[in-house]
């Protein structure tokens, strides 16, 4: 996107993290696809609302970034390539086995997100419900997106491949590191590595990489249902104040 150009777009509310917040990963993936880098670095400044036109204009490093008004939402800058190496995925029958083990107990706190809602459907979430992985620093999920999530070439679109890598750091904060509900993204960096298929079987993980105060960080990963790695990356979540 050119630094002069710029969209007007609005958020669907069914796309909302908490209730009339716009999902992080899903904008941060909007914003990642007018970079011009394959690793970009989202920020978020303020949350993002639902159903409210926002601007989305270019920048001069080549990234873009999202206004309210005169308001910064979000920034989208190129990165230097991602240095943690993503462990290998889970197999396809952990992942199931840790998703329905957070089904049958779900921490307390949960919230109709688009990423992880629970009553989200193939066609209307990700069902990203990340459970602990027995005798592996992880969180991990198995997942199939609907085909009515496929974009117009019959792939997850980039913004949903970017949402697959946002809930799994809270699951993580929460599971490996007794956070409690109501942390947010402070940041997201990724990079895409494959076109991702829907109506497939993928698995979404996520590890801890350092923990202070009300922030802690987070690698999280993408890979099909036989371990082929699909995107990677790293997160900061911080939890709010009080």
């Amino acid at each position: 996107m050119s630094a002069f150009a710029f969209e007007t777009i609005t958020v669907p509310e069914h796309l909302h993290g908490y209730p009339g917040v716009a999902y992080g990963g899903y904008v941060a993936g909007l914003l990642a696809g007018r970079a011009t880098a394959k690793t970009v670095r989202v920020d978020f400044r303020r949350p993002v609302p639902t159903e409210t036109p926002v601007r989305l204009a270019g920048t001069p490093e080549g990234g873009c970034e999202l206004t309210d008004g005169e308001l910064p939402l979000a920034v989208a800058t190129p990165a230097a390539p991602l240095e943690t190496d993503a462990p290998g995925a889970p197999s396809w029958e952990q992942a199931v086995a840790a998703a329905e083990a957070y089904r049958a107990a779900p921490p307390e706190g949960q919230v109709d997100c688009f990423g992880c809602g629970l009553d989200r459907t193939p066609a209307t979430g990700l069902r990203l419900h990340c459970g602990a992985v027995p005798g592996r620093e992880l969180v991990a999920t198995a997942w199939t997106p609907g085909r009515e999530l496929a974009g117009a070439d019959g792939l997850l679109p980039d913004e949903l491949v970017w949402g697959a890598l946002d809930c799994p750091g809270n699951a993580a904060g929460r599971l490996l590191d007794g956070r409690p509900a109501g942390a947010v993204t402070a940041s997201l960096t990724a990079r895409l590595l494959r076109p991702v298929p829907v109506g497939e079987g993928l698995v979404s993980y996520s590890w801890l990489l350092t923990s202070s105060g009300r922030k802690y960080t987070v690698g999280t990963a993408l890979a099909t249902a036989s371990g082929e790695p699909c995107a990677v990356g790293e997160a900061l979540w911080v939890q709010p104040r009080g």
